[in-house]
């Protein structure tokens, strides 16, 4: 009976230790709202607030040359890599994902689902959209900037 009880106990830790793991990785959202200019049209990202999201925000606006990959993604490098702090857990993204994946230190926009990956942070979620970008079959100019409030 008593190693019923640990095993239980040792599971219920385990639910909760991963439960804590996705919030620190997405965090609850920020009052920041982000705009991503491309081709005359534009997508509205909800950021979440996680310190590599925070210093995402340090980097903007920015200008930035977009090009697909695995046609499930729009990716593109950053002046520089972010900040990991707690490191970055395997993820499986979703469409309307806003992502930084530190192995490679470049921003990932997903436009469709994709396996999950190690060290790819999700940074925010896309309000609607995301599709479009599936439909820029070549590299594009993208600007990322924060929405004022009017």
């Amino acid at each position: 009976m008593e190693k019923k009880i640990a095993l239980f106990m040792l599971i219920g830790m385990l639910l909760i230790s991963c439960s804590i793991g996705a919030q620190e990785r997405e965090g609850t959202m920020m009052n920041v709202k982000l705009r991503m200019a491309f081709n005359n049209d534009e997508l509205i990202i909800d950021l979440y607030d996680n310190p590599t999201a925070r210093d995402f925000l340090t980097l903007l606006p920015l200008t930035v040359i977009m090009e697909d990959y695995a046609n499930t993604e729009k990716i593109t490098y950053l002046p520089r890599r972010l900040t990991t702090d707690r490191g970055a857990a395997e993820t499986t993204p979703a469409s309307g994902n806003f992502t930084y994946y530190a192995p490679w230190g470049n921003l990932a926009v997903f436009y469709r689902g994709q396996g999950s990956a190690n060290g790819l942070i999700i940074l925010g979620a896309i309000r609607s959209g995301a599709e479009r970008l599936g439909q820029m079959r070549s590299n594009f100019t993208a600007t990322i900037e924060i929405m004022e409030e009017n």
